[in-house]
């Protein structure tokens, strides 16, 4: 099951959380379902909750203003749409193109997705000095798309959460 969109109070998109936080959150009236999936229920003892798409939460959050997407291991992750940058494989670790030994930053542009094994023939090195090609280069989402990407949609299932994102700045 994918995960679920949360609204602010004031219909702003913040994040998304697993289906299971959701529910709680539901359960626990700090958040109201927006939109559900048509087809589908939670149910416990004594009560039965629409499987959440996008909840709202029932309190405005402050947030501060972000230009940019919060750098996470998770993130480079899913932008990476969990295939290694060196061979294609499904990759589950992160690895820095300049290591962090060497001054590498945790950043969008110096981390890719990697396999256990790929990482690890590259070691303490750039991929040039491993003699190892990027099949594609790391970039930098905007905020939207990792909130996007981060709710595991395809283009195509997009339309089910245009009401609810903002749309893309134009460039």
């Amino acid at each position: 099951m994918r995960n679920t969109l949360v609204l602010n109070a004031s219909y702003e998109p913040l994040t998304t959380v697993s289906l299971k936080r959701a529910v709680v959150l539901v359960l626990q009236d700090k958040a109201v379902v927006e939109h559900a999936h048509p087809l589908g229920m939670v149910r416990g003892t004594g009560v039965s909750v629409p499987i959440p798409r996008v909840i709202r939460l029932q309190r405005y959050v402050r947030v501060p203003f972000r230009q940019r997407a919060p750098w996470s291991r998770r993130g480079v992750l899913v932008r990476d749409q969990h295939l290694c940058a060196y061979c294609g494989r499904r990759a589950s670790t992160v690895d820095h193109l300049v290591p962090r030994s060497r001054g590498g930053a945790d950043s969008w542009l110096n981390t890719v997705a990697a396999c256990a094994e790929d990482n690890q023939r590259k070691a303490d090195r750039t991929p040039e000095q491993a003699g190892m090609r990027l099949l594609r280069r790391p970039f930098e989402p905007t905020p939207e798309a990792s909130l996007m990407m981060a709710l595991g949609l395809r283009d195509s299932e997009a339309d089910e959460f245009a009401a609810w994102l903002p749309l893309p700045a134009a460039a």
